[in-house]
């Protein structure tokens, strides 16, 4: 480990301000249409549902992408791999700007997930083999809130923006915070010092994979994964509908403005944490099962102050589950933690993609209150697996 950087050298803060960056260049781009799905809806002529595929594909991209990801940049390398996404990525962003059809921008949405897919897949590798293990874990926190920065920036960026140029003018604004981001992590990202190239031998990484898929506990926790991200992407792709309609009628710029409730998930994820410690991963995920349900309720009631006290204690609860979540799956692994991890973000993304579109079905269909009793129900039966199945551990 002595050739890894550590804490207070130049190369620990310059990998530190380019996965910063990587978590900006994907995340601003991966959520810019969520804050202006009304004006997709309205342009193209479509369904609330349909307008959610544009975030489901993109999602949908990276879940059946990550664990190709993870391989890729066994062989290649990790900044290598992370390099080639966020380029190719961002290119997609620019041509889904002016995509003259809606087929043809859920296509170009769902590769541009595909690539994406790289960030997430190998980003904690990357820091695993280029920081020094004591310090590590303020280097994963790095990427964290770049993830949070450009998820929220990419939000309330978009729909002020789209307010006065179009939605495509909202979504190439996006794009080119996420050129400036993108180069910004080539350049400051140091050469791997770390790396070690490995042999792409599907038999072994098929049998890791087995390995990762016969746990019941890890089975229970990917179902935290889908369940959980499923339900707080649906609230946030529908929200604008509902808020969009009396006795609200907010404009997409104003109910950008309720994304900042996103950060209250940066304190929520890191009390959950000290919490963890105090009572056990399990009852600190139960509990915060448990707020997501009770968020759900107040959300249904026809005030905007208790719509976004809803909104934030939703979005707290989400970010404390799953940072218990997320963080429990290399500690039940085994031997097999990349595996498990990234079966981990599979799940995400993949409830983020059918819970996404499914839950604008219901909405469409029913109402607000029925919507949030959908996705009550999904919450509870997250809570039923991690009651049968996960043990009580600090």
């Amino acid at each position: 480990m002595t050739q890894c950087h550590t804490r207070g050298s130049r190369g620990y803060r310059r990998v530190l301000a380019a996965l910063l960056c990587a978590g900006v260049a994907t995340f601003a781009q991966l959520y810019s249409v969520q804050g202006v799905l009304t004006l997709i809806q309205a342009d193209l002529r479509i369904t609330p549902a349909e307008s959610a595929l544009t975030v489901s594909a993109a999602t949908l991209g990276i879940a059946v992408s990550v664990v190709g990801w993870a391989a890729v940049s066994d062989r290649v390398g990790r900044k290598r791999a992370m390099v080639a996404a966020i380029l190719v990525a961002t290119l997609l962003a620019l041509a889904s700007a002016v995509a003259p059809t809606f087929p043809l921008l859920v296509l170009i949405r769902f590769v541009e997930g595909c690539a994406l897919g790289g960030i997430p897949a190998v980003a904690m590798a990357y820091i695993a083999e280029e920081v020094h293990a004591s310090h590590s874990a303020l280097a994963a926190a790095s990427f964290i809130s770049g993830n949070s920065l450009g998820g929220l920036s990419g939000r309330i960026i978009a729909a002020p923006v789209a307010e006065a140029f179009g939605w495509r003018g909202g979504v190439l604004a996006v794009a080119f915070v996420a050129v400036v981001a993108m180069a910004l992590f080539v350049l400051l990202a140091p050469a791997q010092r770390g790396f070690r190239p490995r042999p792409l031998r599907l038999e072994a990484i098929a049998s890791r994979v087995r390995e990762a898929l016969v746990d019941r506990r890890l089975l229970a926790l990917y179902a935290q994964a889908f369940l959980l991200m499923g339900s707080f992407v649906a609230m946030y792709n529908y929200l604008g509908f509902h808020l969009g309609e009396p006795p609200f009628s907010l404009s997409p710029g104003r109910v950008s403005l309720l994304f900042l409730a996103y950060l209250s998930g940066t304190w929520s994820s890191s009390a959950a944490g000290r919490l963890a410690l105090r009572w056990g991963r399990r009852r600190v995920l139960l509990g915060s099962n448990a707020a997501m349900v009770l968020a759900l309720a107040v959300t249904t009631v026809p005030s905007l102050p208790v719509v976004i006290v809803g909104l934030v204690l939703f979005t707290a609860g989400f970010f404390a589950a799953h940072s218990i979540a997320n963080g429990w799956v290399p500690v039940l692994a085994g031997g097999v933690p990349a595996q498990a991890s990234a079966l981990y973000i599979l799940g995400y993304y993949a409830g983020s993609s059918v819970v996404g579109y499914v839950g604008g079905v219901v909405y469409s269909a029913t109402s607000w209150a029925l919507f949030c009793a959908f996705l009550g129900l999904l919450v509870a039966a997250a809570v039923a697996a991690a009651r049968a199945v996960l043990p009580d551990q600090r």
